[in-house]
C-alpha cells in the first residue's frame, strides 16, 4: 500500500520541479525583454524603474555611467553656447567675491582686491595664457577691501579697506607679480609690506572708489595723485608715494556715487544724488606740490542723478550716465576763468533695456585708452558702446553668474596669442575676473 502511494507522490515532486525550472526559464527571459526595451517601448511600462529605462544598460551601474556621461557633455554644451567671442580669458583663484581691480601703468600687472581679505597681483604677460604668476598679499585682520588702485607706476598699490571702526587706506610697494620664467616662490618669500597707512580717512564711512593719475599737467612732476571717494559727500586727494594728504572736495549732494580723476591729475568730477556734475582743479606750485584744489566747473543738463562717468584719454572731455536714461559727452577744454561753461558735445540715449523695457542704468564706465570703445555696465551685463556715435558693439549679457563690481582697461596693449590688443578687465560676485577684446570699430 505504502509502495503504491510512493510512486504517484514521486511523479508529483518531479512535475513540480520540472514546472518550477521552466517558470524560472520564462521569468528571466521576461526580465531580459524588458531591460532592452527600447527607450518608446520603457515608457509605456508603469512597473519599470526610471533608471533602467533607457536602452542599453544590460551591464551592471552602466545606467549611471551614461548619464552621468550625458549630463557633463549637456554641461559643456551649455557652456560653448554661453561663451561670448571677446571673452578671452578668467583668471581664478578667489574665494569670495572680487570688489574692485586695477591694472598698472605698464599693463603687465593686474591687481585685485578680494572680500576674503587678499590682494592678488596676476602677472599678466599675455591675455591668452593657460596660468598666470600671482602674488599675494594678505590685509590686516578684520580689513574688508573696497577699492584698489596703482599708485607709482608699477611697483605699488593703495587699497581701501572697511573695518569696524571706519575706511582705511594701505599703501604696498614692490607689489609686481614674478615675471615669466621668475622664481614662483618669489610673492611667498617676500610678501610686501605696509609703506603707509591712515586710518578712518572719511569717519565710518566706507570708500566708494579709487582713481589714480600721474600729475602731469601744468607744473607736476608726474608724481602719483590717488583719489578715495566716500559714500557720503567727501572725497580726497593724496600723493600716492607719501601718503601725505594733499586736500578735500565735498559735493554736498547728499550721498555720492563714484568719483575720477583726469588721465593728467588736473581735474576730478563727481557722480553723485543730483543731476549735477561737480568738477575740481588741482592747482600745482612752482615746485609741484599742489597748492590747493578748487571747484571750477559743473556740468549742467542731465534731468536726474549721475551714477557713473569717466575721463577721456587727453583729459579735455567727460563721459556722464544718468539715470534720466542718457549718455552725455562735455567739453571740459574751456576758458572756466572767463566763466566759460563747459559744452554738451553729444547726447546719446541709454541703448541697454530690461525685460520690462525700462532703461538699464550704467554703474560701471570706462574709455579704452584709444578712445574708441567704452565700456559700460549693468548688473550682470557688460556692453561695449562706440565713444562717438553711442552705437551699441557688442553685448554681453551674463558676463558675470552675479553683479559686475569693477571693470579697468588695460592702460596700453597686451599680447593676446602673440598679437597686441587692447584688454579689458571685469569682476564680480562670482569669485572671478575676466578679461575680454576691445570689439572692433567701424572706420566709418
Amino acid at each position: 500500500m505504502a509502495s503504491a502511494l510512493s510512486v504517484p507522490l514521486l511523479s508529483a515532486l518531479l512535475g513540480g520541479a520540472v514546472a518550477l525550472v521552466f517558470l524560472a526559464g520564462y521569468l528571466r527571459r521576461k526580465r531580459a525583454d524588458i531591460a532592452h526595451l527600447p527607450p518608446s517601448a520603457a515608457a509605456a511600462a508603469p512597473d519599470l524603474p526610471k533608471q533602467v529605462r533607457p536602452a542599453g544598460q544590460n551591464k551592471k551601474g552602466g545606467g549611471h555611467a551614461r548619464v552621468h556621461h550625458h549630463h557633463t557633455s549637456a554641461a559643456d554644451k551649455e557652456a560653448a553656447k554661453k561663451h561670448h567671442h571677446l571673452d578671452v580669458n578668467t583668471l581664478r583663484g578667489h574665494t569670495d567675491c572680487v570688489t574692485a581691480l586695477d591694472f598698472s601703468t605698464d599693463a603687465c600687472n593686474l591687481a585685485t582686491v578680494c572680500a576674503d581679505g587678499v590682494v592678488r597681483v596676476f602677472r599678466i604677460d599675455d591675455a591668452s595664457s593657460k596660468s598666470f604668476k600671482i602674488l599675494k598679499i594678505n590685509l590686516p585682520a578684520g580689513a574688508h577691501p573696497t577699492a584698489i588702485a596703482y599708485s607709482e607706476g608699477s611697483s605699488s598699490v593703495v587699497v581701501a579697506a572697511q573695518a569696524l571702526l571706519g575706511s582705511s587706506l594701505y599703501m604696498y610697494a614692490d607689489v609686481g607679480a614674478p615675471p615669466t620664467g621668475g622664481n614662483k616662490q618669489q610673492g611667498k618669500l617676500s610678501p610686501p609690506e605696509i609703506k603707509w597707512d591712515h586710518k578712518k580717512i572719511h569717519g565710518k564711512e566706507s570708500v566708494l572708489n579709487l582713481a589714480a593719475a600721474r600729475a602731469t599737467h601744468g607744473t607736476g612732476d608726474g608724481s602719483t595723485i590717488v583719489i578715495s571717494c566716500s559714500e557720503a559727500t567727501d572725497i580726497k586727494i593724496w600723493h600716492g608715494k607719501s601718503g601725505k594728504e594733499l586736500g578735500t572736495v565735498d559735493t554736498n549732494q547728499l550721498k555720492n556715487n563714484m568719483a575720477d580723476i583726469s588721465p593728467n591729475g588736473r581735474f576730478i568730477a563727481a557722480a553723485a544724488f543730483t543731476a549735477d556734475v561737480k568738477v575740481w582743479e588741482i592747482v600745482y606750485s612752482k615746485d609741484s606740490s599742489v597748492k590747493e584744489v578748487n571747484r571750477v566747473m559743473q556740468l549742467k543738463g542731465h534731468k536726474s542723478a549721475v551714477t557713473s562717468l569717466c575721463f577721456t584719454p587727453d583729459s579735455e572731455k567727460i563721459i556722464t550716465a544718468s539715470k534720466d536714461g542718457t549718455i552725455r559727452v562735455w567739453n571740459i577744454n574751456v576758458r572756466y576763468h572767463l566763466d566759460e561753461d563747459p559744452k554738451t558735445l553729444r547726447v546719446l540715449p541709454v541703448p541697454l533695456h530690461d525685460s520690462k523695457g525700462s532703461t538699464c542704468l550704467y554703474e560701471h564706465m570706462g574709455i579704452s585708452p584709444d578712445g574708441k570703445v567704452l565700456a559700460v555696465t549693468s548688473g550682470s551685463t557688460l556692453q561695449w558702446l562706440c565713444a562717438e556715435t553711442g552705437a551699441v558693439l557688442d553685448t554681453a549679457e551674463k558676463a558675470h553668474e552675479g553683479a559686475i563690481s569693477g571693470i579697468a582697461w588695460a592702460p596700453r596693449t597686451i599680447p593676446n596669442g602673440g598679437a597686441p590688443a587692447f584688454i579689458l578687465a571685469s569682476c564680480g560676485d562670482d569669485k572671478k575676473v575676466k578679461l575680454w577684446l576691445a570689439p572692433e570699430v567701424s572706420s566709418t
